[in-house]
């Protein structure tokens, strides 16, 4: 029997249904940089960076007069030097971001051929910022969101900072995306594999060393005491690695860089381990740095410029640093390798769709 009423729902007049490709945002986000090697851009960057109590745990009040009154009217300046220094037409650790983008948007793309994937750079200070990442993905309608922090190790003072910018973001939307967060990976397979290989190569060029030292950059004991497992994942990062290098206890060591203040940080300390090891007349020593996915100011002017003059200067020999693993093939394999369950399985849903309407069309 005919439907009289045209515009009654009828099964063999209804228009096939068009599934359109799911969007798909990753964004790959890393801690942060100025704009520019100037005094001005540095000062910037650091009243925003200092200014996160992730970072610094110091009542507010007290930090916001050393902070205004003592560090940011001379720190900038020296900063900016050293910046200045490894600074190309571009800050280093943002152009190994954008070649990162690039490498695993053209990777997940290829993999992914039914999703609309786009990948999308962020720092936590700085720029390009979360918030711009976020607002882009708001604008377009991205429903879908993986994060990636390209921080190895989880810490509170630089993987947290991006949840509370995210938290911050939820309360001002009515349209939420559906959001997942890799927390951390410093014990992945492919990440340990990337690591031992970008070391081998090294030593295939430049011979190995007497000494291979993983330096972390630091947080203060402060910090660990109250739970933050960054300690305890660096040193499991570097016991998988000499694992697989099948080093012995003498031939490496594990320290942490970067310290700042007065107060005790996580030891033993890079540059106090290295001065040491000068003044046992160490023949060489190899330094990387695990915890960054991109060389940055801390690795090429403060471990590769700095630390070796500790080390020579106090009578020790050969020393080389091993670049991070930047945007190194193994690196975004270890990327993709992270992403591709959570695409694959945004991929299932979408596939999942059409049956799904036509078996409700069909009761």
């Amino acid at each position: 029997m005919n439907c009289v009423n045209e515009s009654c729902y009828c099964r063999d007049k209804s228009p096939a249904p068009t599934i359109e490709r799911t969007k798909v945002a990753v964004i790959l986000a890393n801690l942060g940089t100025p704009t520019a090697p100037t005094p001005a851009a540095v000062r910037s960057y650091l009243r925003e960076f200092l200014s996160d109590s992730r970072v610094i745990e110091v009542p507010r009040l007290i930090w916001f007069f050393i902070l205004r009154l003592l560090i940011l009217p001379s720190r900038p300046k020296r900063v900016a030097k050293a910046y200045a220094s490894i600074w190309t037409h571009e800050s280093p650790m943002r152009e190994t971001l954008l070649a990162q983008v690039a490498a695993v948007q053209a990777r997940v793309s290829a993999a992914f051929p039914a999703l609309d994937v786009q990948v999308l750079p962020a720092m936590s200070y700085g720029e390009p910022s979360l918030r711009d990442a976020m607002a882009h993905c708001h604008q377009q309608g991205i429903d879908q969101w993986v994060v990636l922090p390209l921080f190895p190790q989880y810490s509170a003072t630089s993987t947290a900072p991006l949840y509370d910018q995210i938290a911050r973001w939820i309360p001002q939307q009515r349209r939420l995306p559906s959001l997942q967060i890799i927390r951390d990976y410093h014990a992945h397979p492919h990440y340990i594999h990337a690591l031992t290989e970008s070391i081998k190569a090294h030593w295939a060029a430049n011979g190995q060393a007497e000494k291979l030292l993983f330096s972390f950059h630091g947080i203060p004991q402060p910090y660990a005491d109250k739970g933050d497992p960054y300690p305890e994942h660096c040193r499991a990062t570097a016991a998988a690695v000499v694992r697989e290098l099948g080093l012995s206890d003498e031939q490496w060591c594990v320290s942490f860089q970067s310290r700042f203040g007065l107060q005790e940080w996580v030891k033993p300390y890079t540059d106090a381990t290295l001065k040491a090891w000068g003044e046992q007349s160490l023949a060489s020593v190899d330094v990387i740095c695990p915890a960054f996915s991109a060389d940055c100011l801390e690795t090429l002017e403060e471990i590769a410029v700095e630390n070796r003059e500790f080390f020579q200067q106090a009578g020790g020999g050969r020393y080389a640093y091993i670049d991070a693993l930047n945007a190194n093939e193994l690196h975004i394999d270890m990327m993709q390798a992270l992403l591709a369950p959570r695409l694959a399985a945004i991929e299932s849903e979408q596939s999942a769709i059409p049956a799904a309407l036509l078996s409700s069309r069909a009761t």
